[in-house]
């Protein structure tokens, strides 16, 4: 076996306890307690047999709601931490109540330092309410009074709205399974067609045993897990739950739930009547305004005889327009003789140029037909050929044969001499 430094041992201790007592609560007496003045605050916790010492740091200190006494009965919530040069352990206290306020305070701000820690309660987590919702999920008893107060107040502000009514035990055993139930199966709807815009989580006041499915962690969980935005309106004013914190929005009661979420048709009314009253008042102003203006520029047009400037340059337009007209006539009578002048000239030279063309090719026609081999041979002329093509008699030798032919005939002739 090998042997482990102080060290290591300490170091496996820590990682040991550490992992292990992360999350602890600890009853016990204060015997001694120095707040330091970094804000900290140093203390030890014992029972009849042993002691163990405590921190609580600045950070939670802050959170710390009374006043720490030797002899004081406590339950502190934290974890262990272990010191490693001297081997020492503490507790790191998140949370230090009096162990008086009984099990379920206890267990309420055990549950709520828990949840804390998780992030639960981040402002980062909160969904933003709709300013206009269409479609509400009211999670609530179908018997209970809650549902009718915030039903009544839903109609006399926003009877716009669809409300479905999820009906859920909210006291009792089965309370919290019913919340868990009914919160998931109003947010399954979420990203169809048939989605819900809000869910309020409600019920009217009573005592800390009915209202504690309100403050049971699987509540929390589902709360912070819902993709829909979430009304906590749970019993009085004074009440404060678990579902409270986790939800986008805590309401003090059931029927200020409505009000926070739905708009007041009568304000909105009012308002639209500002509105348009406004706006009809302004309306009536600008008409006085520009009927002013008009008036004024009817007394300018007077005033500098607009009316006469006006038909004068009319009539001014007029004679240009005349003028104009004239101009163009002339000058298009002026390009039309000189366009006939050109027309007869160019006639009469294409007639001369036609006549000469026409006595060209009459002579033309006249020499062909002379040197027609057709003409010729109708006047006893005959071509001479040898070996299938024509020669002239020069070509030809003494007692060689040759052809004579013409257009029709063609014999076969020797020369002799």
């Amino acid at each position: 076996m090998r042997a482990l430094e102080v060290s290591e041992i300490n170091a496996q201790i820590k990682s040991i306890l550490e992992s292990t007592f992360m999350d602890i609560c600890v009853r016990g007496e204060i015997s001694n307690v120095t707040i330091h003045t970094s804000g900290h605050i140093y203390l030890t916790l014992k029972d009849e047999s042993s002691s163990v010492r405590c921190v609580m740091f600045k950070g939670n200190v802050r959170n710390l709601k009374i006043k720490l006494e030797v002899g004081q009965s406590v339950l502190i919530m934290g974890s262990l931490s272990v010191y490693v040069p001297k081997g020492e352990y503490q507790i790191l206290c998140k949370s230090i109540t009096l162990a008086g306020l009984g099990e379920l305070s206890q267990a309420y701000e055990a549950l709520k330092t828990k949840l804390g820690a998780k992030g639960y309660f981040e402002s980062t987590h909160k969904k933003p309410l709709p300013r206009f919702p269409k479609r509400i999920a009211l999670l609530t008893s179908a018997t209970g009074a809650a549902k009718e107060d915030m039903l009544k107040v839903a109609r006399k502000r926003w009877n716009l709205v669809h409300i479905t009514l999820f009906n859920t035990l909210v006291q009792g055993e089965g309370a919290k399974d019913s919340i868990v139930e009914n919160l998931k199966r109003a947010d399954s709807f979420f990203g169809t067609s048939e989605s819900f815009d809000v869910i309020v989580l409600g019920r009217g006041g009573g005592s800390m045993e009915d209202m504690w499915a309100f403050n049971e962690e699987c509540v929390a969980d589902a709360i912070y897990s819902a993709h829909t935005p979430i009304i906590s309106a749970v019993g009085h004013e004074v009440d404060v739950f678990i579902s409270d914190f986790v939800a986008d929005v805590r309401a003090p009661t059931p029927s200020a739930a409505m009000e926070i979420l739905l708009p007041d048709k009568n304000e909105y009314l009012r308002v639209l009547d500002e509105i348009m009253n406004s706006y009809f008042y302004a309306l009536k102003q600008q008409f006085v305004l520009k009927s002013q203006a008009l008036e004024r520029m009817r007394e300018y047009f007077k005033l500098y005889n607009f009316e006469q400037r006006y038909c004068a340059k009319v009539e001014q337009i007029n004679i240009f327009q005349q003028m104009m007209r004239d101009s163009m006539n002339a000058v298009l009578e002026d390009k039309m003789l000189k366009y006939e002048h050109i027309f007869l000239s160019l006639n009469a030279r294409c007639e001369e140029k036609f006549q000469q063309c026409q006595y060209e090719y009459e002579r033309i026609l006249e020499v062909f037909n002379a040197l027609n081999p057709h003409s010729l041979s109708t006047r006893g002329y005959a071509q001479i050929s040898k070996e299938g093509k024509p020669c002239r008699l020069s070509d030809i030798d003494i007692n060689e044969e040759f052809y004579l032919s013409d257009m029709t005939h063609s014999i076969l002739a020797k020369r002799l001499q």
